[in-house]
Formats: structure tokens, sequence, C-alpha cells
């Protein structure tokens, strides 16, 4: 079992649209209507595999139950953390060529009382012994920068492996507190983490080994179509993964299969890479927030390369 942990999910409203006109009356060819956050992407490209996975997600308001709902359409297990505010709506605009716009609402407010059942919460699942614990996405307003280093501590306690994808100041006093077994942040979050633009390879290997140096285990970072690379501590260097250029029909929780991959794998870290890699492309082909099946994935298109040029740019990959 892998426990996830959305500290501010949403209902995810995707319309595909053949292009995206700004200011004026757009129509959409489909719609589509999904559970989202990113730890709750997780869980469900975790289940469409076949790997047990249980969300811990807060809820209040209409769309807190229709969550609710659609997690159990999806046959994922939830453990909803009642609170007071409406649980936010997320909207996608999808264009034909993959072209993405995303509006994320803020999400609710959450009291001391209500982060602190929402902790509790997590921590009746920790004490079964789950493989890991995922917390993943933004932090709604009221849950406190430490929210993820008071999770951590939580999975030390009762040695469960903790693997954060999130961003900002949550992001950096999670990685300064240590503990950590794997985070997941893209080229991007790396960079504003370490306070520096991020363009070669040796760029974000040398980042992700200052993540390192505080006491995380591992490093695998999301980098679009240009695949993925992961860094680990007890490692003697690093891998980059990646495959073919594709047309993406949505981009949207592409790196949260990626993670899920990674998570799902067995096997030594450069096949775990492949896998996540994998999973990763193949939701750029699925619209929307659906997540692929284990038919969806080709294994043979994603080659990995060990200890790649440092001098290569990232677009060149």
């Amino acid at each position: 079992m892998i426990v996830t942990v959305t500290p501010n999910p949403s209902v995810d409203r995707a319309l595909d649209v053949d292009r995206l006109e700004v200011g004026e009356v757009n129509r959409a060819r489909a719609t589509h209507v999904h559970p989202g956050g990113k730890g709750i992407n997780v869980a469900r490209a975790l289940v469409r595999h076949g790997v047990a996975a249980l969300a811990v997600v807060p809820t209040g308001g209409p769309d807190g139950a229709r969550l609710t709902e659609l997690l159990a359409e999806h046959g994922v297990a939830a453990v909803p953390v009642p609170v007071a505010g409406d649980t936010r709506t997320n909207v996608t605009l999808v264009e034909a060529d993959g072209t993405t716009t995303k509006v994320n609402a803020p999400g609710p407010r959450l009291a001391d009382e209500e982060v602190g059942a929402l902790l509790a919460a997590v921590e009746a699942q920790l004490v079964a012994g789950p493989r890991a614990v995922v917390a993943a996405g933004s932090l709604p307003a009221g849950a406190g920068d430490a929210f993820f280093v008071r999770l951590a501590a939580l999975a030390d306690r009762h040695r469960v492996p903790l693997v954060l994808d999130t961003s900002g100041t949550p992001f950096a006093r999670a990685v300064r507190a240590g503990g950590l077994t794997l985070v997941k942040p893209n080229e991007q979050e790396l960079g504003e983490l370490v306070g520096r633009e991020l363009g070669t390879v040796g760029d974000v290997v040398d980042a992700a080994r200052e993540v390192l140096d505080q006491g995380t285990r591992g490093v695998l970072v999301s980098l679009g179509a240009h695949g993925a690379l992961l860094v680990c501590r007890d490692a003697p260097h690093p891998w980059w993964a990646g495959g073919p250029a594709l047309v993406p029909l949505s981009t949207v929780g592409a790196g949260d299969s990626t993670l899920a991959g990674f998570l799902a794998a067995d096997g030594p870290a450069p096949e775990r890479l492949r896998t996540a890699v994998a999973w990763g492309r193949a939701a750029v082909l699925r619209p929307g927030t659906e997540v692929p099946g284990p038919h969806d994935l080709d294994l043979d298109a994603v080659r990995v390369v060990a200890d790649p040029d440092p001098h290569l740019a990232l677009k060149e990959l």
C-alpha cells in the first residue's frame, strides 16, 4: 500500500478546444472531469496499474462530496477529512496542438484544528506500515509552510519512507529539515530551490547533489518533453532517461504519472527510471488529466543513459 496526501485537492474540469482565443467565446469539443491534485493523480495512476493506494484528502462543500464520489468511481480508496471550506475546482483548457492553459483556484483556508485532523488521519495510516507516503501539491492557506516538515516527522516516527513533490517555501523548508526519501521537482522548481537557473545536465545534477547534501536520499527531476534525471546519494553517477518526441494531447498530470511509475517499479534505479519516464510519456497522450493504463506504456521507446554529458543543454536531450 502507498498512501498519498493531497493537502489542497480539487475537482479538475478539462475542456478540449481547437484553439484558445483569449477574450472571445470559445466552444469546447469535449469535457473531462476527474479528481485532481498531485497526490490524487499519483494514487489514480498507481491503482490503474494494480498497485494499492489510498488517498488522504481534506474535503468540504458540494465539490468535496463530488471529489469523494469521483475517487470511488476511479477505484481509489480515500480517507476524506472534513473541513469547513469548499474544496476547489480547477479548470484546464487544452488546445488541439497540446498547448495547455490551467487555472487553479486557491482552495479553502484550513483552521489549526483541521490541519491537526489531516495530520492525524495520515498518522492513522502510517501505523499500518505502508510502503511509502507521498505528499504532493500545493498547500492551502492555514496549513503553514512547515506542514511537510511536520509530516516528515510523523513518517520518520513510524519508519515509513516519505516522497515529496511540491515547490516554493514549503519545499525549501522540508529539504532543509532533511529525512526525505525522494523528492520530485521539475527543473524550474529545483532551480528556484537552489537560487539559480539550470540550463545544462551538469547544472541539474549539481543542484540535485546540493539537495542530497541536506539529507534527502534521491532526487528525481522531471524535464517535461526532455525526459527525467535521477540522482541518488548511494549511486556512483546520475542517470537520464527519455525517448523520441511526442505530440501531446495534454501535459497535465504527466509528472505525477512519472512519479507513480517510479514508485510502482521494482529493480535497480535505472530500470525504475525507465518505467517512470514510460508512464509520463504515456500520460501526455491521454486527454485531460486521464492517467495511462498498462497497455499505454512503451518501455522500449525509453532510453536510459548513465552519467549523461554534463555540458549538454537540457533542450538538447
